[in-house]
């Protein structure tokens, strides 16, 4: 394996996947053959995902808190650093409901409804696209893009970063389910470039293209490179494919319409979960003829539910607000960044800030910073991280960090003072 390329296995224990993640303790998962563990995650917020939960795991060490406590802790800041989660006592339900009828809205059967069809027009126009369909999860959404690209040209290769959410985060499922392969384009420490796809050995049929890089803390292409990636994929007759799960964040950094930064992409998946705070959700949008086949896939991987439209109500609701918000996010950003940066114990990536994403890295152990994390929650009532994964680094960790609604309570001085509190004395 080369340098700049992590196996999955590698990258889970690299962010304290195999063990459970200093959110939810105990809660590790290893293969029944203790080899590579298994991928099943739970989404959470910050850098650490866990794994799911099984019978027999370890319990949490001794002193340590319970998940439930520290859930209960978080839920008693008045400010967050990394991004806010939308679960509550079900208040959310109540919340979709009486939105829907305000806007006296019916709901759809099978997807099929005035409502849930005129969200996914809204998204299709936004993004330049011709038509769009609206799924239960983007895992399916860009499974089903691959799919259909590899049936029409026959080519069942995907070239794909390194820590492509295909790779690291769906148990495989382009191979077991639809017997692609993928073939990992660039190194780990930059997002994938046009030179990538020239100079791939493989022949490509589909490539996949995450904007921005969770992975690198949100970094992104420059325009002019954004460019010349699709050009190079028009000229070699490869499908381009964008993993916009963050799609949203990008726009400010290329001070462009979101059409325009989708122009050139033959398909790109948008989530409602992680930025607009929907429950759940995605939009897959293309051509007409491409929507059509994807409709049909939606069907196949079960993705019809007969009742679509509180997914979509979740998503529209907040999404005009969402965007809306989103620039001064990355605004706030760039000061926070700032503010943290100027101590040299931290090392902030990307800097400059790219979008309302970051990662900080730092000396020390996960385990000794979840307990300053505790402390400054309990004591400022700003909870400053979610889990610390172990970098490639000894003794060096990394969280990443998202401004958003979280931080609307509090000055980015005080944000800023909060998390570097991290670094006092136990």
């Amino acid at each position: 394996m080369k340098d700049s390329r992590f196996s999955r296995a590698e990258f889970l224990g690299l962010t304290s996947l195999l063990a459970g993640s200093t959110l939810f303790p105990g809660r590790g998962e290893a293969a029944p053959d203790g080899g590579t563990p298994s991928l099943r995650t739970v989404k959470s917020p910050g850098l650490v995902s866990a794994p799911a939960a099984s019978p027999g795991t370890a319990a949490p060490k001794p002193g340590a808190p319970s998940p439930a406590e520290v859930e209960q802790l978080y839920r008693s800041c008045t400010a967050s650093l990394p991004v806010t989660s939308t679960s509550d006592d079900g208040a959310e339900y109540v919340r979709i409901g009486e939105w829907m009828q305000r806007q006296k809205l019916s709901s759809d059967v099978y997807g099929n409804g005035d409502f849930v069809q005129a969200f996914e027009k809204k998204i299709a126009d936004l993004l330049g696209f011709e038509d769009a369909c609206f799924m239960p999860t983007g895992t399916m959404a860009q499974l089903i893009a691959l799919r259909v690209y590899a049936d029409s040209s026959n080519v069942r290769t995907v070239g794909v970063h390194p820590s492509s959410h295909h790779v690291l985060h769906e148990d495989d499922a382009y191979s077991v389910l639809h017997q692609l392969r993928a073939v990992y384009l660039g190194p780990w420490t930059r997002p994938l470039l046009a030179e990538d796809v020239a100079q791939a050995r493989d022949t490509l049929g589909t490539v996949s293209v995450e904007l921005p890089v969770r992975w690198l803390g949100g970094q992104l292409q420059t325009w002019e490179q954004l460019q010349e990636l699709k050009r190079t994929c028009r000229d070699k007759k490869v499908k381009l494919h964008m993993d916009g799960a963050r799609l949203w964040e990008s726009q400010p950094f290329y001070g462009r319409s979101y059409a325009e930064i989708c122009k050139g992409f033959d398909s790109v998946y948008v989530s409602f979960y992680k930025m607009v705070g929907g429950i759940g959700g995605a939009v897959l949008a293309g051509s007409r003829d491409f929507i059509k086949e994807a409709r049909v896939w939606r069907h196949r991987h079960g993705g019809n539910l007969y009742h679509l439209a509180p997914l979509v109500a979740s998503a529209a609701m907040r999404f005009d607000g969402a965007l809306a918000a989103i620039p001064g996010y990355v605004k706030r950003a760039k000061s926070l960044t700032a503010l943290i940066a100027a101590d040299p114990r931290v090392t902030v990536l990307p800097q400059p800030v790219q979008t309302n994403m970051f990662h900080v890295f730092l000396r020390g152990s996960p385990q000794a910073y979840a307990k300053q994390r505790d402390r400054i929650a309990r004591e400022d009532r700003v909870w400053v991280a979610w889990g610390f994964g172990q970098t490639r680094v000894p003794g060096v960790v990394s969280t990443e960090l998202q401004v958003s609604e979280g931080l609307q309570n509090i000055s980015d001085a005080d944000a800023a003072r909060a998390f570097l509190r991290i670094l006092e004395a136990a």
